[in-house]
């Protein structure tokens, strides 16, 4: 009897909505997770932040100084954070509100500051979609990849698409190929390996992070702790990724010049 090959293991996406509204932003959010099912091997979850307790953050700064676990907000945060590091991707899909995210989605990554000063997702694929009346998406779009960054994951750039009421058929059709292309990319970056070899941009971001850590803050602070706890004050990366020579060299370079700024 011939043996089968182990099966592939189901990615999980899961993508977090900031409209309340059942319209384009999360009919565009559910169509994409229809579009990575379709594709084989992903099981997909949406959901709506405003279905969830999140309070605005106070900016009291506990989280930074003291630890997230001391948060004076006893919400949902922390259920959401528990399915983003179920997820193998996440998907942040949010109207054009002001021509920035909307305010639930604003709520949600105030509440996730914690996480650019400890990042924690990596690993991870993202991506995001933004649902436009007319214009001023695309400068929406640049600042979520910028977070997806931020917060550790491997960002796949996000999709700005026009959404008008009534929709006309060929709006409706460039929407879905859209949609179709952007869950083709967002499926293969899943299908890659999970933790690659970081660019000269990301690499500068970590050694300047942990130059800081190193150097600025007090070995109690939270900051100092989870470095220390990640092996990541003496690591070349957050995780253990191949760097070549000249990586090498750019890191131990970015050191030192890091390490004199901080001095002054």
């Amino acid at each position: 009897m011939t043996e089968q090959p182990n099966a592939a293991p189901v990615k999980r996406v899961t993508a977090f909505v900031g409209a309340a509204s059942r319209k384009h932003t999360r009919q565009a959010a559910q169509q994409f997770l229809s579009v990575l099912e379709s594709l084989g091997g992903v099981e997909s979850e949406l959901v709506v932040l405003s279905d969830y307790h999140l309070a605005p953050c106070r900016g009291c700064k506990i989280c930074f100084m003291r630890g997230e676990s001391l948060c004076p907000l006893k919400d949902d945060r922390d259920l959401l954070i528990e399915k983003v590091m179920a997820s193998d991707g996440v998907v942040l899909a949010t109207p054009n509100y002001s021509f920035h995210v909307s305010g639930t989605m604003k709520t949600f990554l105030d509440r996730l500051g914690f996480v650019f000063h400890r990042p924690r997702f990596f690993g991870k694929a993202f991506t995001n979609i933004v649902v436009q009346g007319f214009y001023g998406g695309s400068k929406i779009l640049s600042y979520l990849d910028f977070v997806g960054n931020g917060l550790g994951f491997n960002t796949v750039k996000g999709s700005c698409m026009t959404a008008l009421d009534p929709m006309t058929e060929k709006e409706q059709r460039k929407l879905d190929a859209i949609i179709a292309a952007h869950g083709r990319r967002f499926y293969k970056r899943m299908s890659q390996p999970p933790y690659p070899s970081p660019s000269l941009m990301k690499l500068l971001i970590f050694r300047m992070g942990r130059t800081n850590v190193r150097l600025l803050s007090e070995k109690t602070s939270p900051d100092y702790k989870y470095y220390q706890e990640k092996g990541w004050l003496e690591s070349g990366y957050f995780y253990p990724a191949r760097l070549n020579l000249f990586q090498q060299a750019a890191g131990g370079l970015l050191d030192y010049a890091f390490a004199r700024r901080a001095k002054r």
